[in-house]
């Protein structure tokens, strides 16, 4: 989910807002505005607003500051954080690959809900001085209120179901009981399905029974818990069934090069039609890689430029393209590409280039996959030696 305004750089880690989170704010609000005069009534209604509104702003930075929880503590375990964004449900810390250990997948789930027990502590104890009748009953219950949502908060996301962190610590407790990360993954998974539609069960006999339209929201997030978690199964299928397959065995050996002093018109007049690939490395006389150009980033170029733009001109930056070695194995790659805008990365053996890895490469590496039989993989000429690789699809 990509983030509508984006907050910048805290702690290191990007921070953006999706506009869907003004869904949380404006929810909030209306809950204060309606609660509030009955609870603790005097006031006028621009106290109530404003203490509406500090209410959903305290509440987004509480869930801000989980995700950054587990930021932090990812890069902290050499796992890379493409970012954060703040939404509709809640917020998504995207991670860019996996926890080596189990350990450290454990402390990564952890920490949030932590945070937010942390956070409900905090507000706690500002509550504390209007316990004895002085100060405003209105702030009292203001922040009374952001101490129970936090511990609201931290207590659902520990349930043991995927994708939320109880899934993550159940996934991180089996892998290191059964040393096997996927099935572990299979079954984080599962367990969230079943729990997300429990949720839709108990959404809709909320409604059928009458008792509001909360239960929209209890579907709307049991639906949500679904399909991620159905995902994250398929994932850890597909990481299982890839386990053994390294980069050497799908790459394309010897990729095409080109020259990225030549015009983009030059290369459609010459080369477009002829060679069959999308993607070409960009090299230097020295064999250098300066980039990566598509044909793609080629047709985004204007017609009436191409006469004067160079293919190193719309090329993607090395440093933005995915590097990976022969030995490497693919799904410790796949997380990588995952946030490649181009789709591809570029493999490399003592400095020189030697293979090119596309999405092309990984579907027919997946096709493969689902033979259920023993096939030979044959690693290409000085990449290792030949090995045999059991492709079967397991049942957990």
């Amino acid at each position: 989910m990509k983030a509508t305004l984006s907050l910048g750089r805290i702690a290191g880690v990007r921070v953006g807002l999706h506009w869907s989170v003004l869904g949380i704010v404006a929810i909030l609000v209306s809950l204060a505005l309606a609660r509030w005069p009955v609870v603790v009534p005097g006031y006028s209604w621009l106290a109530y607003a404003i203490a509406a509104v500090v209410t959903a702003v305290l509440f987004v930075g509480s869930l801000l500051a989980h995700e950054l929880a587990h930021a932090v503590i990812a890069r902290r375990e050499k796992v890379d954080v493409d970012g954060i964004t703040l939404w509709l449900l809640g917020g998504i810390a995207r991670l860019r690959g996996e926890a080596v250990t189990p350990g450290a997948a454990l402390r990564i789930a952890a920490v949030g809900p932590a945070m937010s027990l942390l956070l409900s502590a905090v507000f706690g104890l500002i509550v504390l001085p209007f316990a004895g009748g002085g100060g405003s009953p209105l702030a009292a219950v203001t922040f009374g209120y952001l101490a129970v949502i936090n511990v609201v908060l931290a207590v659902f996301n520990l349930i043991p179901a995927a994708p939320l962190d109880g899934g993550r610590i159940l996934r991180a407790a089996l892998w290191a009981w059964r040393g096997d990360r996927d099935e572990a993954a299979v079954w984080s998974a599962r367990a969230g399905r079943a729990f997300g539609f429990g949720l839709v069960l108990l959404g809709a006999v909320w409604l059928l029974t009458g008792n509001g339209a909360d239960g929209l929201w209890w579907i709307l997030i049991g639906l949500f818990i679904v399909t991620v978690a159905s995902a994250e199964e398929r994932q850890a299928e597909l990481s299982g069934s890839l386990r053994d397959v390294l980069v050497a065995d799908v790459m394309t050996r010897d990729p095409e090069t080109v020259d990225g002093d030549r015009t983009v018109a030059d290369f459609i007049r010459i080369d477009a039609l002829v060679r069959k690939h999308s993607a070409y490395p960009i090299v230097d006389d020295h064999g250098g890689v300066r980039g990566l150009v598509t044909l793609s980033r080629i047709k985004r170029v204007p017609p009436e430029r191409r006469a004067t733009t160079t293919l190193a001109d719309v090329a993607c930056p090395p440093e933005r393209i995915p590097m990976s070695w022969p030995a490497e194995r693919l799904t410790d790659l796949l997380p990588r590409m995952a946030g490649c805008e181009d789709g591809r990365a570029l493999v490399y053996a003592d400095d020189v280039l030697v293979g090119i890895v596309t999405s092309r490469d990984i579907s027919h590496a997946v096709a493969v996959s689902d033979l259920n039989d023993t096939r030979r993989i044959v690693h290409p000429a000085g990449y290792g030696e030949p090995m045999t690789v059991q492709q079967d699809k397991r049942s957990i």
